[in-house]
């Protein structure tokens, strides 16, 4: 790059001078200092978003360098952190080199006292490459779910530091961020007779309910280490399923039977959530729709990642056994149906990922009821809310898009399921796979039945038939996901993982 290409490119994407700035350091009051810490998300081949909370007002700047040592370093200003915003504040970053490793710092100057400066925070990040290059990744989903906070005898939330330690590309988070129906008290008994001690902060003990509950909510996670790591250490992706609102939302659902709930509304409830997930995480501006949080990941020629939003979209959840299509059997919505199905038939990369909060064919159900959360509805042909996903395939087999696979989270167990056209109800599909990991740290649950509607066989499970439902963290039953692809092969080794590292299933496929 030239260097007038080098001055016009920071001035297009609100990069500083290449030269050192001055920090003032003092022990003035007025000086803002990062707090709750920071997060690089959503990258993309030029560039990424972070994200960090200031304790004052202040103004976010970003140094970023292709080395550690900070050479060549360039600034990027950010958003201002004002109390409107409980001092959130995220910094676009635009204009990197492609595919290679990023070190940054960020750092707050004092909207009070100009040039005073915090101390600078570190963190990395890649950029996705726009050649053929090896890529790996991780998933999982289901963070601090049940009342299992941050319990430091337990190494916290351990799962994210086995995560970082298989050093990934990016991480995507499949749904259930936080858990704000579920409060984290200072103890939790456990059915073996011992005491779960979290850490606790007054703000999650009770159901959150204002937008500033539904922060704090990021905020605790942050008092983890690990999770703290990982994300200011790789790019993540949030996704968003229903515990980042109420256990099974749905638009225009009332409160009646929660006494917990003193907002009944849940369309509320749940717009006061949104705007603090994107207020607390690192996502791109303008990646979002105006009304949910689905979008595509390009990450080079070999991977496409298109993340959906299963709750903004969605009809009332019912038996779910209607006969034919309608705003009471949507789950993505026509026009996020749409999308997805366009991007799917535009894409040129080799592999073609759906990250998916909630899983195909496994039948997820209001606790005690046959009231379906998810779209299976029991076996049989498709009807209700699997409608759209008969769609969905058929699109897929009529435009002959290949290697197209689903990964997900939500039911609390990993496991690896081959869905048949041959040996199910609706044929008219390619076969696929359905990756399902989690929880990250969060009871743990499962197995579900399967709804032989799209013909799923049961290939791994990561855990035992009789496991007890919501066994703790400290049991080892948590899961995270990872897959590679090999540049020079272009095949997708696909990996399950437990809480402390161990791989317990792997199998390799091969392009089409």
């Amino acid at each position: 790059m030239q260097r007038r290409d080098f001055i016009k490119l920071g001035l297009l994407t609100g990069g500083l001078t290449a030269s050192k700035l001055a920090f003032a350091v003092t022990g003035n009051s007025s000086r803002p200092g990062v707090q709750t810490g920071i997060a690089a998300g959503d990258a993309t081949y030029d560039g990424a978003v972070i994200w960090s909370r200031s304790d004052l007002p202040a103004l976010m700047q970003v140094e970023v360098s292709g080395w550690r040592d900070f050479r060549q370093s360039r600034f990027f200003r950010g958003a201002a952190a004002l109390p409107e915003q409980d001092y959130n504040a995220r910094t676009l970053l635009e204009g990197l080199e492609p595919g290679r490793e990023w070190f940054y710092k960020v750092r707050f100057d004092s909207l009070q006292t100009p040039g005073i400066y915090s101390e600078a925070k570190s963190g990395s990040f890649k950029t996705a490459p726009t050649k053929k290059a090896d890529v790996k990744f991780c998933w999982s989903g289901d963070t601090a779910g049940q009342g299992f906070g941050i319990d430091p005898r337990h190494d916290g939330m351990l799962t994210y530091k086995s995560i970082l330690a298989q050093q990934p590309d990016f991480f995507v988070h499949c749904g259930d961020l936080i858990y704000a129906d579920n409060p984290i008290l200072a103890e939790k008994k456990l059915d073996n007779g011992e005491t779960w001690h979290n850490l606790t902060i007054p703000s999650v003990t009770s159901v959150a309910q204002t937008q500033q509950a539904f922060r704090e909510r990021y905020y605790y996670n942050y008092l983890d280490q690990h999770h703290s790591a990982l994300h200011s250490k790789v790019a993540c992706y949030q996704q968003w399923d229903d515990h980042e609102v109420r256990n099974n939302w749905y638009p225009g659902e009332q409160l009646t039977d929660d006494s917990r709930y003193t907002e009944k509304s849940v369309s509320l409830l749940a717009e006061r959530s949104r705007q603090a997930l994107l207020q607390c995480n690192p996502i791109r501006p303008g990646s979002v729709d105006q009304q949910g949080l689905y979008r595509k990941v390009e990450y080079g020629p070999l991977l496409d990642i298109f993340i959906l939003d299963k709750r903004t979209y969605r009809g009332p959840n019912s038996l779910n056994r209607q006969q034919q299509k309608s705003p009471a059997t949507a789950l993505l919505g026509e026009v996020q149906l749409a999308w997805l199905k366009q991007g799917l038939s535009a894409s040129r990369a080799t592999w073609k990922i759906i990250a998916s909060d909630m899983p195909v064919g496994l039948r997820i159900t209001n606790w005690g009821t046959e009231i379906a959360e998810n779209m299976a509805n029991g076996d049989g042909p498709p009807l209700g809310r699997e409608l759209e996903m008969a769609g969905l395939l058929s699109h897929i087999r009529e435009h002959d898009i290949r290697n197209v696979h689903f990964i997900t989270a939500d039911v609390h167990y990993c496991a690896s399921h081959y869905y048949d056209p041959a040996k199910a109800q609706f044929k008219d599909f390619l076969p696929f796979w359905e990756f399902v990991s989690g929880p990250l740290h969060a009871g743990t649950f499962g197995p579900n039945p399967l709804d032989n509607t799209f013909g799923p066989q049961v290939v791994f499970q990561g855990i035992p038939a009789n496991l007890k439902p919501g066994t703790a963290p400290s049991a080892g039953y948590q899961f995270f996901g990872q897959m590679e692809i090999d540049s020079n092969s272009e095949r997708l080794t696909v990996s399950h993982f437990n809480r402390t590292g161990k791989q317990l299933w792997q199998t390799t496929l091969e392009p089409k």
